[in-house]
């Protein structure tokens, strides 16, 4: 008789309490083994209330410094693995949760050899939550690649149609950080996340290095997730500004690890003139601040900086303080 999965989630969270209460209430109430919050030094309460938890499953990791939802995933996948040694890890932000029943669903997948498997996210009103949306490398598959071409971002992603919760699942490259699930032996080959991204990218280079290391990943749309994101905007703009810089920085090491050093430049010029592009969207002074953010986000990530950016966080809450003066 084959021992039921073991399954763990990880939720990583700064200073949004009443998001991370609901979350973890949700989380609680599916048919999970542990759940690990990973408290980035946060000072809204949060290390109080969930010291006054008792639920067994629960544990919660306080970390001495913000070190962003990348340096908290990689402490919390540390840490779980260690502790628990769960045969599947559900990464998830503290804005996000599973919608009821989807640990039962994941329970009842038949899966391959797959080491990733990414769930539908959506929003909780129930439109496709796009900064989620599952994609293949198109440097690695040529007629992905053609697609892209002519269709843009639309070429590569999982479309509409691959989100029914009765839709086949899907081979995919690329997956977020919700409703990641992530096998323990793709950690033992492909290592953890890494923690000096801080923020932006951390999911995407994780995967592409999961997948050079041989680890199959699956889109599997029975399984689902929201994300009450909808207070971060458009994503035409940054806020705070400081953001601009990690999303150019980060993006470099994305663009050479996708493309290949062959395509690499090519890619990067893409991006370079996506990321120039905006620039319009922003307001005298602020302007000016994202274009120094984003230039010096491309130079860090040449240069293959890690880590946060002190200087990069000064920059942006002067430059925004001008701009209202």
């Amino acid at each position: 008789m084959t021992a039921p999965l073991r399954i763990a989630a990880v939720v990583v969270s700064y200073n949004r309490l009443t998001a991370l209460q609901e979350t973890v209430t949700r989380l609680l109430a599916e048919d999970l083994d542990h759940v690990l919050v990973v408290d980035n030094a946060s000072t809204d309460g949060t290390a109080a209330w969930l010291a006054g938890q008792h639920d067994p499953r629960l544990t919660h990791l306080r970390l001495p410094d913000n070190r962003g939802g990348a340096g908290g995933f990689e402490a919390g996948m540390a840490a779980v693995t260690a502790a628990h040694d769960p045969d599947w890890t559900v990464l998830l932000d503290d804005d996000a949760r599973p919608e009821a029943g989807a640990i039962g669903a994941f329970r009842a997948g038949r899966f391959g050899a797959e080491g990733v498997i990414a769930a539908a996210v959506t929003y909780p009103g129930g439109g496709i939550c796009e900064m989620n949306r599952p994609s293949q490398n198109p440097f690695w598959h040529g007629r992905v690649l053609l697609g892209a071409l002519r269709g843009g971002r639309g070429g590569f992603h999982v479309t509409d149609a691959d989100y029914a919760p009765a839709a086949a699942p899907r081979p995919i490259d690329i997956a977020s950080f919700v409703g990641f699930f992530v096998h323990r032996d793709a950690v033992r080959r492909g290592g953890l996340p890494e923690g000096g991204l801080f923020l932006y990218g951390d999911d995407v280079l994780y995967s592409l290095r999961l997948r050079r290391a041989g680890i199959a990943f699956a889109f599997w749309p029975a399984v689902r997730f929201e994300h009450d994101c909808a207070t971060m905007g458009s994503g035409l703009i940054y806020r705070p500004l400081w953001k601009a810089y990690y999303h150019c920085r980060n993006g470099v090491s994305i663009s050479r690890q996708a493309a290949g050093p062959v395509m690499f430049p090519f890619a990067l010029a893409y991006y370079l003139v996506a990321w120039a592009r905006k620039a319009r969207h922003y307001d005298g002074a602020e302007r000016e601040v994202y274009r120094r953010l984003m230039w010096m986000g491309v130079r860090d990530g040449l240069r293959g900086r890690r880590g946060r950016n002190d200087a990069a966080h000064r920059i942006a809450t002067l430059g925004a303080a001008g701009a209202k003066g």
